[in-house]
């Protein structure tokens, strides 16, 4: 039979997997009203936004929006820096979208609504595979800079880009470790 202490790490470790493994939802911008024309062209809340967060493929974006005015369009990154809204690779004008991160990689999403995009209602995110899930944990995200791309950064032993994560699961591998050190000290 494991030992107290054996067995206090082995849930404390699985407890942080299953943490760490969950799909997640996220709303757009974080409000049902994010899905917008920024207040100016260069504030760019919605690139603030996506900073702050770490996705991972599985997990969801939503956005809310009055689908008569407004629609998301998902397109490859040259039509975002243009804001070409002819050729998207996917079309949302229902109000109430939901995009599966399906894979690794930069996603790149512009309004449909005429010269909105031009005015800064677009979004960037990255979704990171979830086997690199703690590579970069030190370090923050870099902001992506529009003219290149999103800011990303190699994985350390592979060639898979990555962003920065700044909190999934951080606070939970942290009080993991705390645990860890506290059975051992």
């Amino acid at each position: 039979m494991a030992s107290s202490p054996n067995l206090a790490i082995l849930l404390v470790l699985l407890s942080i997997l299953c943490t760490l493994s969950e799909a997640k939802e996220f709303l757009v911008g974080g409000d049902v009203a994010a899905w917008a024309l920024p207040p100016s062209a260069t504030s760019r809340p919605l690139s603030r936004w996506a900073e702050a967060n770490r996705f991972q493929v599985g997990d969801s974006l939503v956005w809310k929006y009055d689908g008569k005015e407004d629609s998301v369009l998902q397109v490859t990154r040259e039509d975002y820096l243009l804001c070409n809204t002819t050729n998207p690779l996917a079309e949302h004008r229902d109000g109430s979208t939901s995009v599966t991160l399906s894979k690794s990689g930069p996603y790149y999403f512009i309004s449909g609504a005429e010269g909105a995009c031009q005015k800064g209602e677009k979004l960037i995110v990255v979704a990171m595979s979830r086997r690199h899930r703690h590579a970069a944990a030190a370090s923050p995200a870099p902001s992506p800079v529009e003219a290149e791309g999103p800011a990303v950064a190699p994985a350390s032993g592979g060639d898979v880009p990555l962003v920065a994560p700044l909190g999934r699961g951080l606070a939970a591998a942290s009080l993991g470790v705390a645990v860890f050190l506290g059975l051992f000290l």
